[in-house]
């Protein structure tokens, strides 16, 4: 009998042994654009291991613009998207079913900026001066209000127009002194450039308060799908403090999964530009994601004022967005 207890154990131990690990979920998480400095958490988050012991298998693909992710994640072909919020608002609105299921820059990077040396430095300095826009974008439908906040005229400046590249190319050849952009991608990329620093003139320093970039799904993935997206979001908001605390490293991760994916002395500065981004004075001693009803409301009625979007938005801003899949307590 105890040798037939012993077989038995043997042929337990060695069933077990030879089961299969449970499988990861695997999550295709699609940027907003090619990758830059801001993006360094994921890439962080992927390389230390911090999504993998959550059971995740994240693949990070990059994307082609925030309204060509949010089409990506509305048909399902990536489960979440990080995009800029404002433009799934308008998505949203229209009927596309996603949600922000955490919106990480609660400040926004929109800003004016020029070289150090042109020593434009406030909104007054920009009298005189050429700035390039490319037209219809969201830094340029808020510009009329960061005009007005700081009473500036157009007649005070001349305008120069044309795509991305062609607004970059301006500044970078010195046919304007200034162009619109954000703080941790434009910058960086006319640094990337010349090697010369740039200084911005911060929208969000002068009182407008909009929301920038988030993590996106679509809404019917996160009903049927409640536990991965808690689990994504509680490792990604990881992810992020992790990334915190180690700039430089998390910019590394970028190149190490992606060589050509910049430069690492920028990559670092763009993502330290990012950080401050993630909280608001009301959010200060929160943790990632945890964007306040107010500062949504607020990005709302600032859109339809100034951002094009349907004023029926206004009727329920909760709309847009939830913390309900996001870990709780301070950071």
């Amino acid at each position: 009998m105890r040798l037939i207890a012993v077989v038995l154990a043997t042929l337990t131990l060695t069933a077990i042994s030879v089961l299969p690990a449970s499988a990861a979920d695997k999550v295709v998480l699609m940027l907003n654009w090619y990758v830059y400095g801001e993006h360094a958490p994921f890439y962080y988050g992927k390389a230390k291991g911090i999504y993998a012991a959550e059971g995740i298998d994240l693949e990070i693909q990059e994307g082609r613009g925030s309204a060509a992710t949010t089409q990506a994640v509305a048909a399902k072909t990536a489960n979440f998207g990080y995009v800029d919020i404002p433009t799934m608002m308008r998505a949203a609105v229209k009927g596309a079913p996603v949600i922000a299921t955490g919106v990480l820059l609660q400040t926004s990077p929109m800003s004016a900026m020029g070289f150090v040396d042109k020593n434009i430095r406030k909104p007054e300095d920009i009298k005189g001066k050429t700035v390039a826009i490319t037209p219809a974008d969201s830094m340029t439908q808020i510009w009329p209000l960061f005009l007005k906040k700081t009473g500036l005229k157009e007649s005070d400046f001349q305008t120069v127009a044309g795509d991305g590249q062609t607004k970059l190319n301006a500044v970078i050849n010195g046919q304007a002194d200034l162009l619109l952009g954000y703080v941790m991608d434009q910058s960086m990329k006319i640094k990337d450039a010349t090697g010369k620093d740039v200084y911005p003139i911060k929208f969000a320093d002068y009182g407008i308060q909009l929301v920038s970039s988030g993590i996106i799904a679509n809404s019917d993935y996160v009903k049927a799908n409640a536990d991965l997206v808690r689990r994504f979001m509680s490792v990604t908001t990881k992810a992020v403090e992790a990334a915190e605390k180690e700039p430089k490293a998390a910019a590394q991760s970028i190149l190490d999964a992606n060589p050509k994916g910049g430069k690492i002395e920028t990559l670092t500065q763009g993502f330290e530009l990012t950080i401050p981004l993630y909280r608001t004075s009301e959010t200060k001693t929160k943790r990632p994601f945890q964007v306040t009803d107010q500062n949504m409301t607020d990005s709302v009625n600032l859109m339809v004022e100034y951002g094009g979007l349907d004023p029926k938005a206004k009727d329920n801003p909760k709309a847009f967005y939830t913390n309900d899949y996001l870990p709780k307590g301070d950071s």
